[in-house]
C-alpha cells in the first residue's frame, strides 16, 4: 500500500487540535459550573464558542479558496486563538468570557476546515485514506479526556485555562511541521458554488448535517454535569467519555473497508438511526453503567462514521476549487448552528429533564433519516 505522504505531520495537527477539544467538551461545562454559573449561562457561553463556527469557517473558508493560502490562514487562525484565550485569565463575569469565548473561538474554530482542505490535498488520489490520519485527533482526545478526567481527581478543575493553554500552543506549532500543499484542481465545473448548493440532494445533505449536530447538543455540554448528578466521579465520566472516542478510533481504521460494501446513503442513514438508539439509551439507563457503556461505544457510529460518510459525500458533491467552502459551510451548518442550538436549548430546557431532552433529540434524529431518504444522493 503506498504510504501517505507527510502522514506523521498531518497526524500531529489532529492530535493536538481534538486533545484541546476532549478538554473543552466533557469539561467545560464542570468548570462553568464549579465557578458559579446556572445551567442555563452553562448553555448559552458554550453556544457562543459553537456559533462562531456558523460564520467564522465561512469567511475563512472564502478567503483561503480566493488566496490558495489554506496553511497560512490555519497558522494565523491557531495563533490568534491561542492568543486571545489569554484573556480568559483577566476575569470571570458572564459578559466577559462570553466575549473572550466569541473572540477566541472564531480563530479557533476556523482553523480545522481549512486544514481540513490541506489535509485531501495532501492525500490526492489517496482520500480513501483520510481516516487514517483523523484517527489521531481521536487518539489525542482520548488520551486527554482520561488524563484531566484524572488530574480533576486530585486537583481544583478551576486549572482548567492553565492547562488549555499549553495544548492551543501545541496546534499553532504543530501546524509549522505540515508543508505547504497547493490545492489542485483536478475536477471542475461550470456551476458556482451557490449554484451546487441549491440542489435538493445538497440542500437535504446540509439540513441532516444541521440536525444530527443539533441532537448532540444535550451530549456535548450537560454530559459530564447530568454523569456527576447520578453520582459518577470524575475519573469514571473521562473514561466513559474516552470508551466513545476509541470505539471512533476502531471504525477510522476500518471504515476503508465498510464503504466497499455499502453505499454512502444507506450507512448515512444507518448512523441517523443508531445515534437516535443512543440517546435513548444515556436518557432512560442513566443508572445502569453497563448500558452506558454501549452507548458510548455507539459513538463510533454516531459521530465517526456519520463523520466519514459527510467528508465523502462533500468530496462527490463539490469539485475541487470549492473544497474550502464546502468543508466551510459543514462545520459552519453543523457543528456551528446545529451544535450551537442544540446547546443552548438543551440549557433553557434542560429543568425539563434529560429524558425529555434526550427524547427530543432522538425525534429529531428520525427526521433526519426521513430527510435523507427522501433526497440524499451519492
Amino acid at each position: 500500500m503506498k504510504q501517505v505522504p507527510h502522514y506523521w505531520r498531518l497526524s500531529a495537527f489532529y492530535f493536538f487540535y481534538f486533545s484541546s477539544l476532549g478538554v473543552l467538551i466533557p469539561y467545560w461545562g464542570l468548570y462553568l459550573h464549579t465557578i458559579g454559573f446556572t445551567t442555563q449561562e452553562i448553555g448559552e457561553l458554550i453556544a457562543i464558542i459553537l456559533a462562531t463556527k456558523i460564520i467564522a469557517p465561512i469567511i475563512w473558508g472564502w478567503i483561503a479558496d480566493h488566496t490558495g493560502q489554506h496553511l497560512r490562514i490555519v497558522r494565523l487562525n491557531a495563533f490568534f486563538g491561542m492568543f486571545l484565550f489569554l484573556g480568559i485569565f483577566l476575569g470571570n463575569s458572564y459578559i466577559w468570557l462570553a466575549i473572550i469565548l466569541g473572540l477566541f473561538s472564531f480563530f479557533w474554530n476556523a482553523a480545522l476546515p481549512q486544514f481540513e482542505a490541506i489535509t485531501f490535498a495532501h492525500l490526492a488520489k489517496q482520500s480513501h485514506r483520510y481516516s487514517h490520519i483523523r484517527l489521531w485527533g481521536s487518539v489525542g482526545f482520548v488520551i486527554a479526556v482520561l488524563l484531566f478526567g484524572w488530574l480533576f481527581e486530585h486537583i481544583s478543575v478551576t486549572l482548567l485555562p492553565t492547562l488549555l493553554m499549553g495544548l492551543l500552543a501545541s496546534i499553532w506549532l504543530s501546524s509549522f511541521l505540515v508543508p505547504p500543499k497547493k490545492i489542485e484542481i483536478h475536477n471542475t465545473t461550470t456551476d458556482n458554488f451557490y449554484a451546487i448548493i441549491k440542489k435538493p440532494a445538497v440542500i437535504a445533505f446540509f439540513v441532516t448535517c444541521f440536525l444530527m449536530q443539533a441532537s448532540h447538543g444535550p451530549y456535548y455540554t450537560f454530559y459530564s454535569i447530568y454523569l456527576e448528578q447520578h453520582g459518577y466521579n470524575r475519573s469514571l465520566i473521562g473514561q466513559l467519555w474516552a470508551l466513545g472516542v476509541i470505539s471512533e478510533v476502531a471504525l477510522f481504521i476500518v471504515i476503508h473497508r465498510i464503504l466497499v460494501h455499502f453505499s454512502l446513503k444507506s450507512l448515512f442513514i444507518f448512523s441517523l438511526g443508531i445515534t437516535g438508539i443512543r440517546w435513548l439509551l444515556i436518557s432512560y439507563y442513566v443508572d445502569s453503567l453497563t448500558i452506558l457503556l454501549v452507548a458510548q461505544l455507539l459513538h463510533a457510529v454516531s459521530f465517526g462514521l456519520f463523520h466519514s460518510i459527510a467528508m465523502q459525500l462533500i468530496r462527490s458533491y463539490f469539485p475541487d476549487n470549492h473544497q474550502g467552502k464546502a468543508q466551510a459551510l459543514y462545520g459552519s451548518l453543523s457543528f456551528g448552528a446545529g451544535g450551537a442550538i442544540g446547546s443552548f436549548t438543551s440549557g433553557y430546557f434542560w429543568n425539563l429533564g434529560a429524558t425529555v431532552i434526550y427524547s427530543v433529540a432522538t425525534i429529531i434524529c428520525v427526521i433526519a433519516m426521513w430527510i435523507s431518504w427522501q433526497w440524499i444522493s451519492e
